[in-house]
C-alpha cells in the first residue's frame, strides 16, 4: 500500500473556516511524538526510507488527554519516496502492545534514535481524503492532505489531494516533500 501524500504551510484558523464550509467531518484530535531511528546496516537518511515508533494519545474533544483513551504505540516503516509532486511511498505499519518492549528491541538490534518530532494533530474526512491540521513543536503549523492507493491507483490519488487542498484555498505548488524530522534536523544544523 502507497500512502500520497501533499502537505504545505498553512494558517490553521484560515482552514478550519474553509473545512467548515466544505462541511468536512472531524475525526480525531491528539497528541504524537514520532521518534526516528537509523539502522545499523544503512543510514536511512541516505536511502530515503523511515523507521518510526509513534506513541499517539487521543483527546478528549476539549484539547486536554482523554483518561479513557490509552497510549497507541504503532511502528512504521516509510520506503523512499517514489514521484517529483508529493510526498508519496510505500508504507507498513502495524500497533504494537507494548512500546518499551518494542523500543528495547530496537536497541538491542543496534537501532539508534535520531530525533523525536512531537505534533498536535487535527484529523478531518473531506471527499474521501484524510486533512490533517498538523502543529509541530518548534516548526509551525502544516496541513497535510493525505489518502492510501494501490499503486496503479497513485496518479489519480495524487491529482484528487491537489483538488482537495485547492478546495481548501491552498496552493500545492508550494508542497513541502520534506518530513518533519529532516526539517527540525535542517533547523538544528
Amino acid at each position: 500500500m502507497y500512502e500520497v501524500e501533499i502537505k504545505v504551510r498553512a494558517d490553521h484558523d484560515d482552514v478550519r473556516g474553509a473545512l467548515e464550509e466544505r462541511e468536512a467531518g472531524a475525526l480525531n484530535t491528539g497528541t504524537q511524538a514520532d521518534t526516528y531511528y537509523d539502522a545499523p546496516m544503512r543510514e536511512f537518511a541516505e536511502t530515503d526510507e523511515a523507521l518510526r515508533v509513534r506513541h499517539e494519545r487521543a483527546d478528549s474533544g476539549d484539547g486536554r488527554s482523554s483518561n479513557r483513551d490509552a497510549e497507541t504505540t504503532k511502528l512504521t516503516y516509510k520506503g523512499p519516496l517514489v514521484d517529483e509532486r508529493s510526498k508519496t511511498r510505500e508504507e507498513h505499519e502495524t500497533v504494537v502492545e507494548d512500546g518499551a518492549a518494542l523500543e528495547a528491541t530496537l536497541s538491542a538490534l543496534g537501532f539508534e534514535p535520531v530525533a523525536t518530532v512531537e505534533k498536535r494533530r487535527e484529523r478531518f474526512a473531506l471527499d474521501g481524503y484524510t486533512v490533517t491540521l498538523d502543529t509541530v513543536t518548534d516548526l509551525g503549523e502544516f496541513v497535510e492532505v493525505e489518502t492510501e492507493a494501490e499503486e496503479e491507483e497513485i496518479d489519480e490519488a495524487r491529482e484528487g489531494a491537489v483538488a482537495v487542498l485547492e478546495s481548501l484555498g491552498l496552493d500545492p505548488a508550494t508542497g513541502i516533500r520534506t518530513s518533519y524530522l529532516e526539517l527540525l534536523l535542517d533547523d538544528a544544523s
